[in-house]
């Protein structure tokens, strides 16, 4: 049976859940929800997940919310991308939510997808230098290493990366950041890796 991820193409977090789905071989299919319209809010929307956040992953009769449980049900369902410790995949993960992607994502949204004149200066310094201090603590973690988590692989890498491949400024620069530079492009090296506007639906140009 298909599954079906719930996502749009400018959600990081979505592409985590996208790249676990493509790496791991499993028969999925994108389905568009208009964020930028509302759709996430909406009350239908909210039937399948009263967060009102994307991604949601409906696997049969089960549904799935948070990138983090979606890695994780992936993981465990096809028993790829999880040849580490437990423990050191959580913590990377638990790491990305509150210090890598849950400082990129808002920090991209205020510098990209707000209006010029409503994007708030102060808190983008603020936030800009928190994603800073992460990126340097994943740099120097990926030194001298290829995999955030273990020998290969694994879901803790997709959760980490999930903003990074994006192009839209947010204080990134992959030239500052070579062992960062390096861990990204053995992922995007993967069989059945592509970018985020290639695997799922929805982009700026789009709402151009």
């Amino acid at each position: 049976m298909t599954m079906k991820l719930y996502c749009f193409g400018e959600s990081g977090n979505a592409y985590k859940a996208a790249l676990a789905l493509q790496f791991a071989g499993l028969d999925w299919a994108p389905v568009y929800v208009d964020f930028f319209n509302g759709e996430a809010r909406s009350p239908e929307f909210r039937e399948i997940n009263e967060m009102g956040e994307v991604p949601v992953l409906v696997d049969g009769d089960e549904t799935i919310t948070q990138s983090g449980a979606i890695l994780f049900h992936i993981a465990e369902k096809t028993g790829k991308l999880m040849d580490a410790p437990r423990s050191e995949i959580l913590r990377w993960i638990l790491w990305d939510c509150q210090k890598g992607s849950g400082q990129q994502g808002p920090l991209r949204f205020l510098m990209n997808f707000l209006p010029e004149d409503k994007r708030p200066a102060e808190a983008i310094a603020f936030i800009s230098g928190r994603t800073q201090a992460a990126l340097k603590v994943l740099e120097s973690h990926l030194t001298g290493r290829d995999w955030v988590a273990g020998d290969s692989l694994t879901i803790a890498d997709l959760a980490c990366c999930g903003y990074l491949f994006y192009l839209e400024p947010f204080g990134f620069d992959r030239a500052d950041f070579p062992a960062i530079d390096a861990w990204l492009t053995r992922i995007s090296a993967q069989p059945g890796w592509e970018s985020p506007y290639d695997l799922m639906p929805g982009s700026p140009a789009d709402r151009a």
